[in-house]
């Protein structure tokens, strides 16, 4: 298992969002870009985790950064929240 740090590079990576698209962390190369990991979709813990990211998103958008949430779960599930 690789361990990240605070402003450690992130491996390259692929998955799909929430609507079953192929996305790769090289189709951010060269852009700032907040990579969220959480454990599941809709839960008390994972929310209270990102309301911090969803009140300041106006912020990180401003200032020129991306944000990927990334999760085990099906691109299904993350389509309902």
């Amino acid at each position: 298992m690789t361990h990240l740090t605070e402003g450690s590079k992130a491996p390259t990576f692929k998955g799909k969002d929430q609507n079953g698209k192929t996305v790769s962390l090289a189709d951010y190369k060269g852009k700032k870009v907040v990579l969220y990991f959480y454990p599941e979709d809709d839960t008390p813990t994972c929310t209270v985790q990102a309301c911090n990211l969803r009140d300041n998103f106006g912020l990180l958008k401003k200032n020129g950064f991306m944000v990927l949430g990334v999760s085990p779960d099906e691109e299904k599930k993350a389509q309902k929240i």
